[in-house]
Parts: C-alpha cells; sequence; structure tokens
C-alpha cells in the first residue's frame, strides 16, 4: 500500500519543522512532504505562529506536530466528542460536541484563552476550559485571531476575550481577564477572523447584516473608512446571508460569497489589487472562478477554486493571484470535489485530503423524507414514523421498550422526541438538557460514549443478518438453456436493510419512488450485471464505508466492476468511495 504523505506544507518557516521528509520541486512554490501518512485519516489541521501544528483524526484524538520534539498524542475525557479545532498564534482550541471548550496553550498570557492561570499555560495536556461551563454557557463556536478568542454561546450570543489592543474585542475601550459579551442587536449566526488577524467579522439575521470591528489602518475592516474601530461596525454592500467565508491577514481582509467571488479590501501589496481600498472590492484576477476555500498566514492568501485550481499571493512578495500546481501526490484527486482540503498557520500554509464519509449527510436526509418507515414513536395524535432497524442499533432496545420508557406515564413531548431523533439519524447533539433527560429515560450513557457514535453502530448493523427486512436479487450466469430465467432458483439473495439502500444510493431512492410505500415487496432485482461478489462488497461498503478484499476475491474484477459505481449508483460520497478503489488499486499494484 502506498505510504505518500496526505500533508503537503508552503511558507517561510516550513523549513523549520523537523518533520519534513522531502520538497516537492513545482515551479513556484517548493511543497514540502510531512511524515503524515494517507492512511491515517485528517479531519482537520490548525497551526499557529510557532512552527508547530495541530492535526484532529479521531473522534476524541489529537496529534501536535512540534520542531525538534516527538509527536504529542492527545485525548480528551471519555464521552467527549470533537465539533472543531482551532488555533491562535501560541495556542489552540478544541470544541466538543458538550458544547465545553478544552486548550492547548504554548503561551497565554493575553488571556486569549480564558484560563484561571494563564501564565501556566502548557502543551503538555489539553485543559479544560471551565469558564464557560461555571456562566452556564453552551459554545457553539469558536474563532482565534491574533491574541484573541472569539465565541458563539447558547445559539447566538457573541463573547470575546484576550488583548483588546485596535479595538479587536469589539467591547469598546476596556478589556478584561475573561470574556466579554460583545452587544449587538441582534442575533450573532457566523464569526469570522484570522490566527494573524487584529479584527474580526461576525453575521446577524433580522438585520442581515455584516459587522467588522478592530485594526482599520489600511481599510481591512471594508467599511468605507479607515482607522481603528473598536465597536462593531457594518461593512458595505453586503449582507451577512450572502457570506461563505471571511479571513483576515495583517493587513488586509479576504471575502468569499455563496456565489463564490472573491473580494478583497486593506493594504494594496498584500490584498491582491493595485489599489488600497476600505470597501471590498472583486478581485480582477479571480473574476471567472467559483471559489470554494480559504486560507491566510500573516500575510498570505490562498483561494481554492470548484475545478481544485490553487490561487496564492502574498509569498515572496507575489502581489496578486497566481495560480500554482499542486504536488504530484494530489493530480489524481483533481476531479474529485471537497477532497483537497487547504489550511494555514501565520507563516505556514498546508495542503492535505480530507476522505469525507457522507454517511451523516446521507441518513439527515433520509431522516428529513421520511420514506419508507416502518415504525412510529410517540404519543397518540403526536407520533413520528422511523425506521426500527436503525433506532433500535443506535439505543440496543426495541422499539417497544423505547415507546414505554419514552411515552409512559411521563411522556415526552414532539419537540424531545424530534430532538431524540436528530441523535439517532446524525449525531447531532442539540437542546442539551432535554436530549440528556431522554437518555437519562432509556439509561443511556449522556454524552453519548466516544463508542457509540453512528459509523460504529452502522458498521455493526452489517453483521446483524436476522434485521435485514430486504433483498437484493442478483441473477446466476451459468444458467443451463432450459431454466426459466425469471425463476428465483436462478437468482442470489443479498439480504441488506432497506433504509440503508435508501440513504446511500440515488438510483435505490428513485426505484422505490416507483413503489407504494404500502406495497410490502422486500425484493428487487440488480440490472447492473455485476458479479455478485462485487454487489456484497458495495453493500458492505454502505455500512462501513471501508473496501476490504479477502484472499478469495479478485481485486482485479472488483476493482473493475465498481469503477462506474458512483454513477451507477448515484452515491453522494465519490471522494470517499473513489479513495477506497485507489486503495486497492495500489495495493494491488493494478492499472
Amino acid at each position: 500500500m502506498s505510504k505518500l504523505s496526505s500533508v503537503y506544507l508552503i511558507g517561510s518557516r516550513s523549513r523549520n519543522f523537523n518533520y519534513i521528509t522531502k520538497e516537492k520541486n513545482n515551479n513556484f512554490p517548493k511543497w514540502s512532504e510531512s511524515k503524515i501518512k494517507k492512511t491515517q485519516t485528517i479531519k482537520k489541521i490548525v497551526g499557529g505562529s510557532r512552527p508547530h501544528f495541530l492535526v484532529w483524526k479521531k473522534p476524541n484524538k489529537l496529534e501536535l506536530y512540534q520542531k525538534d520534539k516527538e509527536k504529542r498524542k492527545y485525548q480528551l475525557p471519555k464521552g467527549e466528542r470533537i465539533n472543531n479545532i482551532y488555533s491562535g498564534h501560541f495556542s489552540y482550541q478544541i470544541l466538543t460536541e458538550s458544547g465545553k471548550v478544552w486548550s492547548l496553550a504554548e503561551r497565554n498570557k493575553q488571556n486569549e484563552v480564558p484560563l484561571l492561570d494563564a501564565d501556566q499555560s502548557t502543551l503538555e495536556k489539553i485543559r479544560p476550559v471551565t469558564f464557560f461551563e461555571e456562566k452556564k454557557l453552551f459554545v457553539n463556536s469558536v474563532i482565534m485571531g491574533a491574541f484573541s478568542g472569539y465565541y458563539v454561546c447558547n445559539g447566538d450570543q457573541l463573547y470575546a476575550s484576550g488583548s483588546n489592543s485596535e479595538g479587536r474585542l469589539g467591547i469598546g475601550r476596556n478589556g478584561g481577564t475573561e470574556p466579554m459579551p460583545v452587544y449587538v442587536q441582534d442575533k450573532v449566526t457566523k464569526i469570522f477572523s484570522g490566527n494573524y488577524a487584529m479584527n474580526f467579522f461576525f453575521t446577524t439575521s433580522k438585520p442581515d447584516l455584516l459587522y467588522g470591528c478592530g485594526s482599520n489602518i489600511f481599510g481591512e475592516l471594508g467599511i468605507g473608512s479607515t482607522g481603528n474601530q473598536k465597536s462593531p461596525a457594518v461593512v458595505q454592500n453586503f449582507k451577512g446571508s450572502e457570506i461563505l467565508t471571511e479571513r483576515s491577514c495583517v493587513f488586509h481582509s479576504i471575502l468569499i460569497t455563496k456565489k463564490g467571488q472573491t473580494f478583497s479590501c486593506g493594504f494594496q501589496g498584500t490584498n491582491g489589487h493595485d489599489f488600497q481600498y476600505n470597501i471590498f472590492t472583486l478581485i480582477p484576477q479571480l473574476k471567472e472562478k467559483k471559489a470554494v476555500q480559504l486560507a491566510t498566514g500573516s500575510n498570505e492568501t490562498l483561494v481554492l477554486t470548484d475545478e481544485n485550481e490553487l490561487y496564492v499571493w502574498g509569498f515572496n512578495n507575489l502581489k496578486f493571484p497566481t495560480k500554482i500546481s499542486l504536488p504530484d501526490f494530489f493530480t489524481n484527486y483533481l476531479d474529485s470535489k471537497d477532497m483537497i482540503q487547504i489550511a494555514s498557520g501565520a507563516f505556514t500554509s498546508f495542503l492535505y485530503l480530507d476522505f469525507k464519509n457522507t454517511l451523516l449527510k446521507d441518513l439527515r436526509l433520509l431522516f428529513e423524507s421520511k420514506k419508507f418507515c416502518d415504525c412510529e414513536i410517540g404519543t397518540l395524535g403526536n407520533k413520528i414514523p422511523t425506521h426500527k432497524a436503525l433506532v433500535e442499533c443506535r439505543t440496543k432496545l426495541t422499539i417497544d421498550q423505547i415507546q414505554n420508557k419514552l411515552f409512559g406515564e411521563k411522556s415526552i413531548n414532539k419537540e424531545q422526541t424530534l430532538n431524540f431523533l436528530k441523535w439517532i439519524y446524525y449525531d447531532e447533539i442539540s437542546e442539551i438538557e432535554k436530549l440528556e433527560q431522554t437518555l437519562n429515560s432509556l439509561k443511556l450513557t449522556f454524552p453519548p460514549s466516544v463508542d457509540n457514535t453512528l459509523e460504529r453502530d452502522i458498521a455493526q448493523l452489517y453483521k446483524d443478518d436476522d434485521s435485514k427486512d430486504f433483498k437484493i436479487l442478483v441473477k446466476i450466469d451459468d444458467l443451463e438453456e432450459n431454466e426459466n430465467e425469471d425463476d428465483e432458483a436462478n437468482y442470489e439473495e443479498i439480504p441488506v436493510h432497506k433504509f440503508i439502500l435508501l440513504a446511500r444510493s440515488g438510483l435505490f431512492r428513485e426505484m422505490f419512488d416507483n413503489v407504494n410505500e404500502k406495497d410490502n415487496t422486500n425484493k428487487v432485482q440488480d440490472y447492473s450485471q455485476k458479479s455478485i461478489e462485487s454487489l456484497e462488497i458495495l453493500i458492505k461498503y454502505f455500512y462501513t464505508n471501508s473496501i476490504e478484499l479477502t484472499a478469495d476475491e479478485d481485486p482485479e474484477l472488483i476493482v473493475e466492476e465498481l469503477s462506474d459505481a458512483v454513477e451507477y449508483y448515484q452515491l453522494n460520497d465519490q471522494c470517499n468511495f473513489e479513495s477506497e478503489l485507489l486503495k486497492i488499486k495500489k495495493q494491488f499494484d493494478l492499472n
């Protein structure tokens, strides 16, 4: 199997990392290859201004790569699962699904991480940030800037902590050692910054606006004027709902709309324009491109388009967006959407692969469609249709047991039931107190254990043949001439859960759309003319997101027959499926 790295670095300090193995010599710039192997799943990378970066791989595990030191490994306490990770100058923050914040801080004198013992920060271990729990604040999202941190709490309340120099916290003239509320007229929806930024931006709803505050010497806030802004000011020409993402550097800011247009403002030496602008202005070189990702360093900007073209500027005095070549390793993935990822620290940027798992998205769509549900839970008049096998595999309880525990003498309401089912179908943890009450009634652990993830439960469900309620019929090739082709004896059967077919394959969804839901038919013929071995591997993939071959299976036949599976069966997770096929090709040295 290939041992190629899936993480490459570029930037003025990339050579400082002792975990570089070699360099890729493209025309510009030189990509340095890390020692992180492609076989290791990477969910996200973040870097700071020091020569180290943090990698999130598993639901509760992280790795820190540092100069001249061994790789550090961290694990969050049992029951905590990572929601996202963020980086500042000298610190990292980890947000878990329980709404708690954790930190790794090399230095924290500016209190960007609100720790009580700010001067005793360390990278030795992950530490909880207890401020938010003590104030009964559920943290929804976090952003870090230069010596500052920003938090959306309880759904729409904005807090800021750290240095208030240049007014970057948006709380007026005063600062403090703990997070302070940022007062705005309406509910905050999203927050944006950059790990070297001395300002930050956020959007609100009703009014639908984009705000900015902080350093504005060169007009980098885009508010139509210069001069530091200590309280939030409205950014001209944009609605908050139009913004895909925004990032800021030292002297300029970049904004990408949901339509993929790229705008910038601020200092002309780094903003990608010929001139200094104090309002966000469309960048001419990217006018015809649809941007989908954005990463920034101190002065550097990287933009990735929907065609996996990478444009950079701010490197080596490069003033305007310039398309650069990707390392050879990535050429196999140029046709895959959302697979190539960019990230950045203050002086080093990263290019890596994200082998996405769309299982949660697939099951979310299934939940919203309510199609072919085979049971209901709830009280009379408020029953919600659901899929029996999925509910039972997630709870390890029967539908009757759930019905008795939740809707007996003390019944939960419809809102709590929906909240419970969102966790069942796609691991969403919202309305914490209500979900905890529901799971406690079922005598289930809260927060759910890292061993009780949707991915693991569905993978285990594959082995449960007794609960499979559907069969795919596959015609046997070696029929004798006198046999009746329509005779079921001429077919082999692959057992499967109907909800898995509905969730994972557009072909089967269309097929079932043409069947009356009251029709009890529990079989369907596969007309793809693929071997039963290939179809069994495909069905197992629907559950496990992995393709593994045994010694008895022909890898060349499997790869050939499944090469068109994404298109034929209309799979959502093209990236992961194709990467699994590529893994088999390399494992068995197939062209």
